[in-house]
């Protein structure tokens, strides 16, 4: 297939299918949501499925804190315009309510019965005095802690889409727009979901550019002709259009973790292409003529080529076994994508480079670096023990480093620190509690018939203040909410009288406790009120503090709480998330599972041993404990995003190990005896092996840059392991193949054996 005709014709194949993706192209699009990040066939997601269909999605809210630039809070023209700008975002069409300090009422029971009256009013200045007395109540709320803005809690409709979502952004930031007013900081999901998106798009293209910038420099540093420079960026590039064109023609939308694929994609790619241009050059050098030099180089590493893109593409893949949405979406894709590369490499390279005309004169150089390889293998032979002492040390000390590192995520723990939308983040967290959902399942036990029971509202009572301990005086919206209004407005609304009702107090309100919040926005009963919920927004504390939290919180339940009267369960979005975080160690290892099992297949079918298949393993297992060590000298922390990267770590890595094994393999079958055969392959194979770790290192340290952490972590962690893995394949695997030497003279005997007797 590799003959001038055949390459020529799969050549205008490929171009007429890439004409075609061009000429029909599909529709790029770009998504971001939270809980593809939610562990799936999971007790707890099919929980909240329930939850929500009862209650609400805890997180169909946005934010919005305005600040008087001109003054005051208590600033009539001021309050007069925040007014304005409530009214029409409530008018919206995919708002469901406006809640601010500027529309909140309070209840007040009088001898007609129940009326609802402002907590705020400011139309004269007797008004504002004292209602500056009623906002003390509701700071961290409802008004900021330093009581300089108020805040906007907009609640949109339920299960809103991306589109959706984006169009009422758009509008709601065009009613400030029109207006002298801006807001002081914003947060929700529609708002992170569309800045996200910005960014996503923005980064997609810069990380392009910059690989594509990248592969032209390292061309012409490595080869130095201009016909070895264009041919690998046609071929790259048409790789991409077809691997993007596979992934968008089938639905595939982008997500935080597409960034990085034009970069996996052209560099995985190039390091191929620079294997296949380095052994055609060496051919043409050593005498044959360029038809025949390409026939032979596409025969030869046909299949040890093909074996990288295979184990680099099952390495990803492997994050398919995950039950994380978006790592088994990024996994599947990037692992097509892959050999999708690999294809295009095949069926495109061989008929350009019949177009050019491949001169070399580059002995001495090659000569050169064998004779450098050489002083290197002999120097490595010499120290043998102290290489085997160096890498056993540093591993010991990985491990040990590395049992240390703790589980712990973030919601939005993809951005940097100082980052737009975690500055507004960090202000919601400081002024107003913080913008991270929580939400508690309240039921009622075999001895209650409603939680709105005294016996049962003194249990939640005693949870509530648990809770608010663990949480640092959280406002919590529940049942109790409910029974705390009514005994406030049984007492003319004042702030003192916002506390448990004693026996008394709670008769007197019965009559009213067929009411329940809707009147402002939140459900907190449901099922002839036995069942209900505790929700709140805190800050994100992360998984630690959370796991902790939410621990001593079911402890508390478990000891002090009576089940038969009130049963308590954590869910709610970032509980979810959590929990996807705290999976990371048997996520992780159902992906290095899968990625070993092959390469042991793979290691074996080559040559038939258990023992060599083992020997392959330990140089690629090495450099992710060195990875672990790494990112404890880094104080780097487990989570989704950073523990798949060692599945994805060993996948790329093992590349360098099977291209060594594979040339090992047939210098043993010219008949060289084992230690011959390996300084052999040393020679032929360090070359490449290094090129190509330093263009695979080149291309994911562009990743660094990234503002978003998967990403990040992605280009520093895998760019390390590669350094790791170069280290541990040049300097360790040749000292662990030596004492392989008898047992391959025994295998190689009952090989001839058998040889001899099927030709008598």
């Amino acid at each position: 297939m590799f003959q001038k005709t055949q390459a020529y014709f799969s050549l205008v194949l490929a171009f007429f299918i890439t004409a075609m993706v061009l000429v029909f192209p599909p529709v790029p699009q770009f998504d971001y949501d939270f809980e593809q990040f939610f562990p799936q066939d999971n007790a707890d997601l099919e929980f909240y499925g329930v939850y929500k269909s009862k209650f609400e999605n805890d997180n169909d809210y946005l934010l919005i804190a305005l600040e008087n630039p001109k003054g005051q809070l208590i600033d009539k023209n001021f309050l007069d315009k925040s007014l304005l700008i409530q009214n029409e975002i409530n008018s919206l069409h995919a708002v469901d309510t406006v809640i601010s300090i500027l529309n909140f009422e309070k209840p007040i029971i009088g001898v007609f019965g129940m009326r609802w009256e402002k907590v705020f009013k400011w139309e004269t200045e007797l008004d504002r005095r004292k209602s500056e007395m009623e906002l003390e109540s509701y700071r961290s709320q409802l008004v900021s802690s330093d009581k300089k803005s108020l805040l906007f809690w907009i609640k949109n409709k339920q299960n809103i889409s991306k589109e959706e979502g984006d169009e009422l952004y758009l509008e709601i930031r065009s009613v400030f727009n029109e207006t002298d007013l801006q807001p002081k900081a914003v947060a929700g999901k529609i708002q992170a979901q569309g800045d996200f998106i910005q960014l996503m798009q923005k980064e997609f293209g810069m990380f392009f550019g910059l690989s594509i910038l990248l592969i032209l420099l390292m061309l012409f540093l490595i080869f130095r002709s201009f016909w070895a420079v264009w041919i690998p960026v046609v071929t790259l590039l048409i790789g991409v259009i077809w691997a993007f064109a596979f992934m968008w023609y089938f639905g595939k939308s982008l997500d935080v973790m597409s960034v990085m694929q034009p970069t996996i994609f052209l560099i995985v790619g190039l390091s191929a292409l620079v294997h296949f241009i380095t052994h055609l050059k060496t051919k043409i050098d050593n005498g044959l003529s360029q038809q025949k030099a390409i026939v032979e180089v596409f025969k030869d590493l046909l299949i040890p080529v093909g074996l990288t893109f295979l184990t680099t593409s099952l390495g990803f893949i492997s994050l398919y076994f995950t039950t994380i949405p978006a790592l088994k979406s990024f996994g599947l894709t990037t692992g097509i994508g892959v050999m999708i590369i690999f294809a295009v490499c095949v069926l495109v390279t061989p008929g350009l480079l019949y177009l050019v005309p491949i001169r070399v004169k580059e002995r001495s150089r090659n000569q050169h670096s064998k004779n450098s390889l050489s002083t290197f293998f002999i120097w490595i032979l010499s120290r043998r023990k102290t290489v085997l002492f160096t890498f056993g040390a540093i591993s010991i000390l990985s491990v040990w480093a590395g049992s240390s590192i703790q589980v712990n995520g973030f919601l939005l723990d993809n951005l940097p620190s100082d980052h737009p939308i975690q500055n507004d983040l960090d202000y919601f967290d400081q002024q107003f509690g913080g913008s991270n959902p929580l939400e508690l399942y309240l039921e009622v036990g075999e001895d209650a018939g409603s939680l709105l029971d005294y016996e049962v509202l003194q249990e939640l009572e005693k949870v509530e203040i648990e809770l608010q301990k663990l949480l640092d005086s959280a406002h919590l919206i529940s049942p109790l909410t409910l029974v705390k209004s009514l005994n406030q407005a049984q007492n003319q609304g004042s702030a003192k009288a916002f506390a448990f009702p004693s026996q008394g107090q709670y008769q007197r309100m019965k009559r009213f406790l067929d009411r329940d919040l809707g009147e402002v926005g939140t459900k907190v009963l449901v099922d002839q009120k036995k069942a209900g919920r505790i929700s709140s927004r805190i800050p994100d504390f992360g998984t630690v503090k959370m796991t902790e939290i939410r621990t001593r919180l079911n402890e508390f339940v478990q000891n002090e709480i009576d089940p038969n009267l009130l049963k308590v369960s954590w869910t709610g979005t970032a509980y979810l998330i959590d929990l996807g975080h705290q999976s990371v160690t048997s996520q992780m290892a159902k992906g290095l599972g899968f990625a070993f099992l092959i390469v042991g297949i793979i290691a074996g079918v080559l040559f038939r041993s258990w023992r060599i298949s083992f020997i392959l393993l330990v140089p690629n297992v090495i450099p992710l404990i060195w990875m672990l060590g790494l990112m404890y000298l880094l104080g780097v922390e487990f989570k989704l995003t950073t523990a798949i990267l060692f599945t994805v770590a060993f996948g790329i890595a093992v590349d360098d190990s099977i291209h060594f094994m594979t040339r090992l393999r047939f210098e043993l079958s010219r008949g060289l005896s084992l230690v011959y055969a390996i300084k052999r392959t040393f020679l032929e194979t360090g070359k490449a092996i290094i090129l190509t770790s330093v263009i695979l290192v080149s291309g994911f340290g562009l990743l660094i840059f990234s503002q978003f952490g998967v990403t990040h972590f992605t280009g520093l962690l895998i760019g390390a392991s590669l350094i790791f893995a170069l280290l541990a394949d040049l300097l360790l695997l040749p000292l662990l193949l030596l004492p392989m030497k008898k047992v391959w003279e025994e295998k190689s005997k009952r090989l001839n054996l058998i040889s001899n007797e099927r030709k008598m």
